[in-house]
């Protein structure tokens, strides 16, 4: 699968965890990738989306990190970016209350397109702990390694650069999210926006004011968060 071939993965990205790529638990996440398509089983992202996460927000250009768990399973929706879907796709419930939240925090008018690449271009890494599903069978490439991965990503994050915001949504996130030090970087948590748990704490967290508040404290450029 050439997306996974060292070269495919961002250079500023391939610098910090290349090496990753080599180690057994990726030649084995690799063969297994292979056997499922060779059994004939679909599945998302697309290859060549797979690191789309990286390849759009370089490792010196991330500002804020928003973790997700896994990509979306319904066919033409998962293309690499956590919550993200591509536009013409119908937005799923979660980012449905992600836009609610980010128009009563931020009084702007969201367009009602799920395509998050604007945010991405920004500094937003926009993080899946999980890379790849099989179509609609959540979970179901959990614990093959990509967590690994992943979770070396955060680490090279959080040991490397520093004044970061990590957004933690859920018990998932804030559990991959321990390793952070919120004494270099700002640690943002609530529950998950999903239509189960976004009534007892995502609506009203203001988190995204508080995102851009930081950065401008920062010195830096807010995000515009209006797509």
């Amino acid at each position: 699968m050439s997306q996974e071939k060292p070269g495919q993965l961002h250079p500023s990205w391939q610098a910090m965890i290349g090496d990753e790529l080599d180690k057994p638990y990726m030649q084995s996440l690799r063969a297994f990738l292979l056997q499922e398509k060779a059994a004939g089983k679909t599945i998302f992202p697309p290859s060549p989306l797979i690191f789309n996460a990286f390849n759009h927000t370089p490792f010196d250009k991330v500002r804020v990190v928003i973790i997700g768990q896994d990509p979306y399973h319904g066919v033409g929706q998962a293309h690499g970016l956590s919550f993200s879907v591509p536009e013409g796709v119908a937005l799923p419930p979660s980012l449905l209350n992600i836009f609610k939240e980010i128009e009563n925090d931020l009084g702007i008018k969201m367009r009602g397109k799920g395509d998050l690449t604007a945010w991405a271009n920004q500094g937003v890494l926009l993080l899946n702990a999980t890379l790849t599903v099989e179509m609609a069978n959540a979970g179901s490439h959990q614990k093959r390694g990509w967590e690994t991965f992943t979770d070396a990503a955060i680490a090279a994050l959080n040991m490397h650069r520093e004044g970061l915001v990590f957004v933690l949504w859920g018990s998932y996130a804030q559990k991959k999210g321990e390793m952070i030090d919120p004494k270099k970087h700002l640690v943002l948590k609530s529950v998950h926006p999903s239509p189960l748990s976004a009534h007892r704490g995502f609506f009203g967290n203001h988190q995204f004011s508080s995102i851009n508040e930081y950065l401008k404290k920062r010195g830096e450029e807010p995000i515009d968060w209006q797509v």
